[in-house]
């Protein structure tokens, strides 16, 4: 069974070059992204940030309240801002054009690799940590049993987080663990989804009690 990509894009020859360059492999939808990811399942998103009705930032939000799919958004050269806040809004990803479509094909299979590891690895299809319940199969985290609304990178994050309580862990070998290949991106990524993660599952983000920063180190799960 193919995998079902939904590209929300408005120039036709990058439109063009990505179902060329992927169709092979995929199933490729296009544009009408909030709709479409309603009424069809998808395994992936390519969102651009340029588009001439919402901008990116307003279609992650919006597929974020009701969808946990990965997004990659596509930003412009040098926007160094506009993809911290990508990640901020709930994308998983992005990559800068004009981009590699090999190294798109790397990013896509990386992220599908990552979720399916996920589930056939895991100890148990649902555990749990302290407070924390965690199904891995609906890849599903609550907290005293209220649900926690995570991002499928923030899932993953936190799940091996978790399950290496007490290890801390340097940004890039969490760039490699949880994005799954030679990542030559921002290590912002990391900060950002972290930070995110925090106001999620902390009672006071700015003081945390289970995600903490060992300086000059990385990051790691305290659990006693």
């Amino acid at each position: 069974m193919k995998i079902k990509i939904l590209i929300v894009d408005d120039e036709p020859l990058l439109i063009k070059g990505m179902r060329y360059g992927l169709s092979e492999e995929y199933d490729i939808d296009e544009d009408e992204a909030v709709r479409k990811a309603k009424s069809k399942e998808y395994d992936i998103i390519i969102l651009d940030l340029m588009l001439p009705k919402k901008d990116g930032f307003e279609v992650c939000k919006e597929v974020r309240t009701f969808s946990q799919v990965p997004i990659i958004m596509l930003t412009a050269k040098g926007e160094d801002m506009t993809k911290i806040m990508g990640l901020e809004f709930g994308a998983d990803d992005y990559m800068t054009k004009p981009f590699n479509l090999l190294e798109l094909k790397a990013r896509i299979n990386a992220i599908l690799r990552r979720t399916k590891k996920v589930e056939e690895n895991s100890v148990a299809s649902e555990f749990e940590i302290g407070e924390f319940k965690i199904n891995t199969l609906g890849r599903k985290i609550t907290r005293n049993g209220e649900d926690i609304n995570l991002t499928g990178k923030e899932f993953d994050l936190f799940l091996f987080l978790a399950t290496n309580k007490n290890k801390v862990f340097s940004r890039e070998a969490l760039l490699e663990k949880i994005w799954g290949y030679d990542y030559y991106g921002d290590l912002r990524t990391v900060d950002v989804h972290v930070r995110r993660l925090r106001e999620k599952i902390e009672d006071n983000s700015s003081n945390p009690k289970y995600i903490l920063t060992k300086w000059g180190a990385g990051y790691y799960f305290k659990y006693n």
